[in-house]
């Protein structure tokens, strides 16, 4: 499938990072668009994610796809021939959803918390980030 692909990101953004893998996983050639968050968002991030105006932003043959498990999904849909980034069992992929949307409410937040806080507020950052990970570990073990 001949296709035109660009990614609009941030490299420490785990967001995109989660995009870049997928592209990654599915060896699709694209071109990569870095968006320096510290100089704030330029025209073209507003151009191509009016709505959310966040990185990433995948854009396929002109045309932008925002938030990232739902350019996961649109890259594991339109680029079907190789490496399923999702099971096939119904069940196996609502967990996966369910864990993916774990890691954006709970540990992203914690994370965030870890690094941008300091002392006693950080302390509580780094046990609350350790106790997600735990609770992710045990549903790595419970559901596989």
């Amino acid at each position: 499938m001949g296709s035109e692909v660009t990614l609009l990101d941030y490299w420490p953004s785990p967001f995109g990072m989660r995009a870049r893998v997928a592209l990654a996983e599915k060896g699709i050639d694209y071109e990569y668009k870095e968006e320096n968050l510290m100089e704030g968002k330029s025209d073209f991030q507003l151009k191509v994610n009016p709505i959310h105006k966040k990185i990433p932003v995948l854009i396929h043959n002109g045309k932008p796809i925002g938030e990232s498990l739902i350019m996961v999904q649109y890259i594991d849909e339109v680029w079907n021939h190789k490496s399923p980034l999702m099971p096939k069992d119904p069940y196996q992929r609502a967990v996966a959803r369910f864990w993916a949307d774990y890691i954006d409410k709970k540990m992203y937040d914690s994370g965030k918390k870890v690094c941008v806080t300091k002392g006693e507020e950080q302390e509580t950052a780094k046990k609350e980030f350790l106790d997600c990970l735990k609770l992710l570990e045990f549903g790595r073990t419970r559901d596989h």
